[in-house]
């Protein structure tokens, strides 16, 4: 009988103790994130709004960035989700699971095709105003 067999390198509760804290890990970088983005973007909006001028272009700026934060955040807790099912899931978590990641998923997929349109956006006024500034310098 071979000697590898009978040991076993973890016992299953063991195991997911183990899981179970990678889990918590993980879901509280994402929410740390999530939190981080969050006082970030407030920071800056307020700081933007006792300066004044050019609010509109800087608040979605401010967006994109927590848009960032928070699809970065999303990943984090999906990834969670998926660590906590690794150990033997039952049908009923793997439901769950599939229900979880759609709508994080959807979240993250229209999250970011709003951040994609903002990013648009501001290219777009970009390109505006040097195409605004550039006649003014030709005629000077």
């Amino acid at each position: 009988m071979n000697i590898f067999l009978s040991v076993e390198v973890l016992s299953e509760s063991t195991l997911r103790d183990v899981v179970d804290l990678m889990v918590r890990l993980v879901e509280a970088a994402g929410a740390l994130i999530i939190f981080l983005g969050a006082v970030w973007a407030f920071g800056r909006f307020l700081l933007v709004g006792v300066r004044g001028g050019g609010v509109g272009r800087e608040f979605n700026k401010i967006r994109l960035s927590l848009g960032r934060f928070l699809a970065l955040g999303l990943e984090f807790q999906l990834a969670g989700d998926v660590l906590r099912t690794a150990i033997a899931p039952s049908f009923t978590e793997i439901g769950q699971l599939a229900a979880i990641a759609a709508i994080r998923t959807a979240l993250n997929y229209f999250l970011s095709r709003e951040i994609a349109d903002e990013r648009a956006e501001i290219e777009r006024e970009r390109r505006k105003e040097a195409d605004d500034i550039r006649p003014q310098a030709e005629s000077a």
